[in-house]
């Protein structure tokens, strides 16, 4: 007795175009990201086997809006250490680490958004970002050290040591929160050059 809905079931033809079924129209990835903008969810299955292939769309959705000028979301480091985490042993725990800090993040998206007015009609030729990424720092060490205790409640063994038995040395948080430091560092550089010219 749910009232939930289901997602809409879109279709990929060897040629291929998306059939949107619910709509009884082909789509395009413009038209697939519309709909991830607006909250309506989809599944993507391959028209001859049947197979789900909603991972790899998504997937080509980013790579679209990422070669569009300006609207770059991964910077290259990120990028870099993602794939070095393919076949690595804690490849199996950076999906849920994702999820977890993306989701973070859209719950915060609001408070962000009204700090960034605020800074900026309050002085909009000065420093406006320091306070927001002060607070997007602050909120990505929470969430680094949340999805930690979540971690070690559900395994608490592999929480205490690592693979060979020996203590897990403590470097690996430190590491991320420092990449994102650099991270926000270089884009806070960004902002303050714009500022400058203007």
């Amino acid at each position: 007795m749910t009232s939930e809905k289901k997602p809409v079931t879109i279709k990929k033809y060897a040629n291929r175009r998306l059939y949107n079924t619910g709509a009884s129209a082909y789509v395009t990835l413009d038209d697939l990201a519309e709909m991830v903008k607006h909250g309506e969810d989809f599944v993507v299955y391959d028209a001859k086997s049947g197979d789900d292939i909603t991972r790899s769309v998504l997937a080509q959705i980013i790579f679209e809006q990422e070669g569009k000028t300006g609207q770059n979301l991964l910077p290259i480091r990120f990028l870099r250490q993602l794939i070095r985490f393919y076949g690595d042993s804690m490849q199996m725990f950076v999906p849920s680490y994702l999820e977890f800090s993306i989701e973070r993040l859209t719950k915060d998206s609001q408070k962000f958004r009204e700090q960034f007015e605020a800074a900026m009609s309050a002085n909009p030729l000065a420093n406006p970002t320091r306070q927001i990424f002060q607070s997007m720092e602050e909120q990505a060490r929470k969430n680094m050290a949340m999805f930690h205790e979540a971690f070690d409640m559900f395994s608490p063994f592999t929480a205490a040591t690592g693979e060979s038995g020996k203590a897990a040395p403590p470097a690996q948080s430190a590491d991320e929160l420092n990449e994102m430091r650099a991270q926000l560092a270089e884009m806070q550089k960004r902002i303050d050059s714009l500022v400058k010219k203007d």
